[in-house]
Parts: structure tokens; C-alpha cells; sequence
């Protein structure tokens, strides 16, 4: 077994099932381990950005790691603006990038970089090996801190010689580390603030938008009255049949203080304060007006759901409430094509139960 080789099957001992992939020179162990191995499967991109946007995708669908695999500095630079997407959306992603042999990195070839340097603004971890023995364990270790809940991109920089030199067995699995939970001052401040408040917005982001925080969120709802909003651009919103229905914070800054201004108090789940994406003249950056109280409830790394479960509790909300329950078939639609009608297509003729992801 080479240090590639026990790479591959640390990944497969650790669940990850795909990696995309742009390789070069320096990864040509990497692609031979991977088509030699079952259970991880390799998909070739033609653009390193594409690489990483799809397993941005992939991660904040199926909420466990994807892999990339580019070639050097150069080839990873080609990816970095999904990555940086990737890193908002606090998407899982392990970046395999391959690197000049330990001996060869001195002499300067022509794609010498500092990928560390290149890595660490779009990443959470970031490290590089320096031996092939090491490489199963500071793989499991990359995995392992990729899914860290909710999420984040680890990019791990591998010497062509660590890929291609002996290595002696894989590591096993490391659990990712759980997300914390939330004080119990903030939930007592978040429904003091609730019940207090007359016209108040529960602004939710991350893993609030996922169906347990939804159903959680409708329930403080329903006891308490307040407005359900969600961030503008938010990783992902679980929609359909069961899921209650709230409003997108507006993108422009003018609309979205026009629709904060009209609450007394807005309590935050799993998002950040919301922030204009632009300087505009005469336009403050924060968007929550002033005189409008504002409480975090749960950070976006915090158990964001437990969170909402935690208040709901605690203002005595039901444990489930109506919503939904069947969502009406479009009719085909007619006409130009254009992000309604494609949507209204695909709706129209998807089997019943169908799950698209």
C-alpha cells in the first residue's frame, strides 16, 4: 500500500462516496488509488471550478463531505470562488491538493505556490503533510473536521512523494465533533423577549431553514404570534408539503430596513445580524434599525434546531402545529422558458413522491 492507497480507503472507512476532480502531474497516485478502489466514486470536471461548486452542492445537499482532487497551487486558485461560496454556506468539503515532492518544492519549478496561503481564506482547516505515514491520519482528521456541524471546507496539501511512498495501514473513522448547545440565558432572554415584544420577527438561518428547525420555528409561531423570516441567500430552505411558510429578507438595503423597521424585536437563529451586501450613500451597513431589539438565539456553528426546540419549550409552544399538507401540481406550463415556467415543468411532470436533490 502507498500513501495514496491509504488515503482512499480512510475516506471510504470515513462515508465519503464522491470526489470531483481536476488532477494533474502531482495526483496521478491519487487518480490510480481511486480507480482501484470500490466505494468512492470519482467524477472528472473540466474546470477546477466546477469541481468545487459541485461538491459545494453535493455537501450542502447530502450534509456529509465531498471530495476535490486539483492539481498544485494554480489548479486550487481556479476553484477558490465556489469555495469562498462554499465557506458562507458553512458547506462540508475535503479539497485534495496535490503538491511537488518534499525534495523537488525548493528548486522552484514553474507551478511552485504557496498553497497554504492560497487555502487558508476559503477554508477552516488547513494542513500539509510531510511524510506518507502520516497521510491516513491527517485524512481522517480533515474528514473528520469537514463534518463538524454545520459544516466546513478542510483542504489538505499532499507532497507527490507522500502519495507515492509506502505507507503501512488506513485510519479509521473519527467522529466529528457535535455542535454546541445553547445557554440557557439565551433561551430565557430569546422568550422573555418574545413574550414581551408585540410585533416581533423570528429571523432564522442555516440549519434553522432544515425541516426540524422549520417545524420548531412554526410551532414558536404559533404560540407566540411572531413573523417568520429567512436570510436572502440562504444555503438551504427545505420547502413543500409540511414545511410552514415565512418571507426572504429582501436583498436591496432600503427593503429590507423597510420590512425590519416594522418589528419591536426580532430574536436570530443560526444566522448572523443581517448586513447590507453593499455600501450604499446614506444607507447604514446593518440592516436591524435602531430601536429595534435584537437577540441571538443560537450562533450558526451552535445545535441551531435543539435551540428552537429549547424556546419553544420554554414559551410553552405545542409540539406541532397544521401546516400544508399537500402541495397543488402545476399544469404544464406554456410559453417562453424562464425560472418560473422551467420550475413549473419540472413540477408538472415529476412522479408522485419523487425527491429531488
Amino acid at each position: 500500500m502507498n500513501g495514496a492507497e491509504s488515503l482512499i480507503r480512510t475516506a471510504i472507512a470515513a462515508g465519503v462516496e464522491v470526489c470531483f476532480a481536476n488532477p494533474g502531474t502531482t495526483e496521478m497516485p491519487l487518480v490510480a488509488a481511486l480507480d482501484s478502489a470500490e466505494g468512492l466514486r470519482a467524477i472528472l470536471g473540466l474546470f477546477e471550478g466546477v469541481c468545487t461548486g459541485a461538491a459545494d452542492g453535493y455537501g450542502r445537499m447530502a450534509e456529509k463531505p465531498a471530495m476535490t482532487l486539483l492539481h498544485l497551487g494554480p489548479g486550487f486558485a481556479n476553484g477558490i470562488a465556489n469555495l469562498h461560496n462554499a465557506r458562507r454556506a458553512r458547506s462540508p468539503i475535503v479539497n485534495l491538493i496535490g503538491d511537488h515532492a518534499t525534495w523537488h518544492v525548493g528548486v522552484d519549478a514553474p507551478l511552485t505556490s504557496d498553497i497554504v496561503s492560497l487555502a487558508t481564506p476559503v477554508s477552516g482547516w488547513v494542513r500539509s503533510v510531510r511524510t506518507s505515514a502520516s497521510l491516513a491520519d491527517t485524512t481522517a482528521q480533515a474528514i473528520a473536521a469537514a463534518g463538524r456541524a454545520p459544516g466546513q471546507v478542510a483542504t489538505l496539501i499532499i507532497p507527490s512523494d507522500c502519495q507515492w511512498d509506502p505507507a503501512e495501514k488506513h485510519a479509521a473513522r473519527i467522529e466529528p465533533t457535535a455542535p454546541p448547545a445553547v445557554s440557557s440565558s439565551a433561551i430565557r432572554q430569546s422568550a422573555e423577549l418574545i413574550r414581551k415584544g408585540k410585533n416581533v420577527a423570528l429571523f432564522l438561518g442555516g440549519t434553522a431553514l432544515r425541516a426540524r428547525g422549520l417545524k420548531e420555528a412554526a410551532c414558536i409561531a404559533a404560540k407566540s404570534g411572531c413573523h417568520l423570516i429567512c436570510e436572502t441567500f440562504p444555503a438551504r430552505l427545505e420547502r413543500g408539503a409540511g414545511m410552514p411558510n415565512l418571507d426572504r429578507l429582501p436583498y436591496f438595503p432600503e427593503q429590507a430596513i423597510e420590512m425590519l423597521k416594522a418589528f419591536d424585536a426580532i430574536v436570530i437563529a443560526g444566522a448572523k445580524k443581517p448586513v447590507a451586501f453593499f455600501g450604499y450613500p446614506d444607507f447604514p451597513s446593518q440592516l436591524i434599525p435602531e430601536g429595534v431589539g435584537a437577540v441571538i438565539l443560537a450562533e450558526p456553528t451552535d445545535d441551531v434546531p435543539a435551540a428552537l426546540e429549547a424556546l419553544a419549550s420554554e414559551i410553552a409552544a405545542p409540539v406541532s402545529v397544521a401546516t400544508p399538507s399537500k402541495i397543488a401540481r402545476p399544469e404544464r406550463p406554456l410559453g417562453k422558458l424562464n425560472a418560473m415556467t422551467a420550475g413549473a415543468a419540472i413540477a408538472a411532470t415529476m412522479p408522485e413522491g419523487a425527491i429531488v436533490m
